[in-house]
């Protein structure tokens, strides 16, 4: 059912207030903006590749998948457009304040441990590429969620932009440049997407070897893992690609997959891609888990539609941020190999926190350590 945009937006708030489990979305490059509201507030696992509905996955595929199954939800749709959200200051009665619950002497201090504990391993030739990641607590009041979701979408529009939430889960909410895999009828899309510098005004820019030889990984893996699922495919030369005051490499890839072939196989031939895992996988994912010191949870899975029309669009878990109660949790990570300066690491992300705090969360980061 298509609605004005006043009304859904009220209809979501309404569903908010009641903590019914929803999901409301909009994908990269529409105006298209859909909600799924399930009846009942019972948790559903997903039981098979071949049920419909909404899919919200972790980053360690041993852990449980939760499932909006399309016949359990009601739906509806609106059509967001600029005029829209330009309107959407004049909804925060009182400005959302934030207390950073980290030192960012100990945030550093350990992520840059973390990275040459993984620079090592990778010299020591077990691994070609591990991601590692950390997460940020902040301390919130006043945090209007339906207006970070609403800043999200103006500010990112060429990203998946979503609010999910299950009361025996929580609330998560974000916004992904990365696509995981789209099929309709046999034909597939996905990308390979790594790299990570500041947009400063323009996408021409020279990116080093380090960030090259990044991509580079995670597009010979991805054709690698398809190779056996697919009849054919062609794929683009690595190009830039903005996401809000980031820049990332990317490589396109489609073509047509063996109809004989599952769903379920295909997904897990991709997840997780080494612009969230590493290469090799299994390697990169059992340091991951034994070595970050916290639980990715849904950062860094996937999520979106399966089996929507017969058609499936899902997206990787990044740019994403948990609130529970009065505080937030931002996730954010970057890509090691053997030539990564820890340093560095370090700055990548938290240029990817300042990102999310101020388009995200309207956070002003001065004077907060």
């Amino acid at each position: 059912m298509r609605k004005e945009i006043a009304t859904f937006f009220n209809e979501i708030e309404s569903v908010f207030i009641s903590k019914a489990p929803f999901v409301v979305y909009r994908k990269p490059d529409e105006d298209l903006i859909t909600a799924f509201v399930q009846r009942t507030k019972e948790l559903h696992e997903l039981n098979s590749y071949d049920d419909a509905g909404f899919v919200f996955a972790p980053f360690d595929p041993k852990e449980k998948t939760v499932f909006f199954p399309f016949i359990e939800c009601d739906s509806f749709q609106s059509t967001i457009q600029e005029v829209d959200l330009l309107k959407i200051d004049e909804i925060f009665i009182e400005k959302p304040q934030f207390i950073n619950r980290n030192k960012a002497t100990s945030l550093k201090e350990k992520h840059i441990s973390l990275v040459q504990s993984g620079i090592d391993f990778i010299k020591d030739k077990k691994a070609e590429k591990i991601v590692l990641s950390r997460k940020e607590i902040l301390e919130c009041t006043n945090l209007n969620v339906l207006s970070s979701f609403k800043k999200m979408l103006k500010a990112y529009k060429n990203a998946f932009v979503y609010l999910w939430f299950h009361p025996a889960v929580g609330l998560w909410l974000g916004a992904t440049p990365e696509r995981l895999l789209t099929v309709e009828n046999d034909n597939f899309k996905t990308m390979a997407l790594a790299g990570t510098q500041k947009y400063n005004g323009t996408t021409k820019v020279i990116w080093e070897n380090k960030e090259k030889q990044e991509q580079q990984y995670v597009t010979e893996f991805i054709l690698k893992n398809l190779n056996e699922f697919v009849e054919s495919f062609e794929f683009t030369a690595p190009f830039t690609v903005r996401a809000g005051n980031l820049l990332h490499l990317r490589t396109d890839i489609s073509g047509k997959f063996k109809s004989d072939n599952s769903l379920e196989k295909l997904i897990n031939a991709l997840h997780p891609t080494p612009a969230v895992c590493g290469l090799p996988k299994t390697v990169a994912a059992t340091f991951i888990l034994q070595n970050e010191g916290y639980e990715r949870a849904y950062y860094s899975g996937y999520l979106g539609e399966l089996n929507k029309n017969n058609d499936t669009s899902l997206f990787v878990n990044l740019r994403c941020m948990q609130v529970e109660n009065n505080l937030a949790s931002l996730y954010v990570g970057g890509g090691i190999t053997a030539g990564s300066i820890p340093e560095n690491e370090w700055e990548e992300t938290v240029s990817k926190t300042e990102v999310m705090k101020r388009a995200i969360i309207n956070f002003d980061t001065q004077g907060n350590d």
